[in-house]
């Protein structure tokens, strides 16, 4: 007789020690505990993984629309009028400016870009389409200047990212020179492919996925908030899609590629055969994640149209 299925786990002792780690302060089963008890767990991680603030990069606090904060990051250089505005995840419950601050700042001194973050509403106190109109609003907000505009977000910002970029097309909304997608989840099929496969990979499980989704609330049929049920994807802006192996995201990440490319629109995909779910925290304790940081920025840095800072 087998031994039965056993937990998908990478091999690479960094990001093991990172899923650790992070074990220790937001536990496995964290869905199971109030949204109060997430949100705390999730600062502490958040904290715990905190870096050293590039050298010469400010920050400046702001509002759009008189109600939706958002952090300007501006690096000691910037080589191009193009913005990047990125969009944290969290599963739409739990995030923040702080959450992602530092994931930030290492991207637009990286990429050699000014960035943009936003505080964006969370589920439960605020369903579909809070977040994604919040998005939007900070998206038209960024555009309205002129300066051409590269939208990214992790996970359930890169949901975020994809649907606020279908929405702009359809709206005929000009200037966005890229999208950026960071294990982003786009509305799978939770009974198939990797939701199946990594159904208990480390750091998110698929239930937790089906957690989310029913926080949120968003219509099933609503191509902006499930953007893989999009009829069309032609005329998308060139995008630059990462997925992590050992993550049941990763098959929404490898079909929307595909898709993309499909429909004749520029994409890099990549996965990161050793990397979990929330990697980007890991790129200062493993190798993996700091190869697919730089890789990111990289990608990022080439739809803004700059060369990449020669430390990445």
């Amino acid at each position: 007789m087998g031994s039965g299925p056993t937990r998908p786990m990478p091999t690479e002792a960094g990001i093991l020690a990172f899923h650790e780690r992070c074990e220790a302060f937001y536990p496995a089963d964290a869905v199971n505990a109030s949204v109060a008890q997430q949100r705390r767990w999730y600062d502490a991680l958040c904290a715990e993984f905190d870096a050293p603030s590039p050298e010469g990069l400010t920050r400046r606090d702001d509002l759009v629309a008189g109600r939706i904060a958002i952090r300007r990051y501006r690096p000691a250089e910037v080589a191009s009028e193009t913005r990047v505005f990125y969009i944290h995840g969290g599963g739409f419950v739990v995030g923040s400016l702080e959450s992602h601050d530092a994931i930030c700042a290492e991207l637009a001194d990286g990429a050699r870009v000014e960035l943009v973050s936003a505080d964006y509403r969370l589920a439960p106190e605020h369903v579909w389409p809070a977040a994604f109109e919040d998005c939007y609003d900070v998206m038209e907000a960024l555009l309205a200047d002129g300066r051409p505009l590269v939208v990214a977000g992790d996970s359930a910002g890169g949901n975020l990212c994809a649907g606020i970029v279908l929405k702009a097309k359809a709206e005929g909304l000009s200037g966005i020179a890229g999208q950026v997608l960071i294990y982003p989840g786009l509305g799978g099929d939770l009974t198939r492919g990797s939701y199946l496969e990594m159904a208990e990979a480390p750091l998110l499980s698929t239930a937790d996925v089906d957690y989310y989704r029913d926080v949120l609330k968003a219509p099933a049929d609503e191509p902006f908030a499930h953007p893989l049920r999009a009829a069309n994807l032609s005329g998308l802006p060139p995008a630059y899609v990462s997925g992590a192996h050992f993550d049941p995201l990763r098959d929404d990440a490898r079909a929307y590629a595909a898709r993309l490319a499909k429909a004749g629109v520029d994409v890099t995909y990549r996965e990161e055969p050793q990397m979990v779910h929330s990697w980007l925290r890991a790129r200062h304790m493993s190798p993996g994640a700091r190869e697919g940081f730089g890789q990111l920025v990289r990608g990022v840095a080439g739809l803004a149209g700059t060369c990449p800072s020669p430390r990445v």
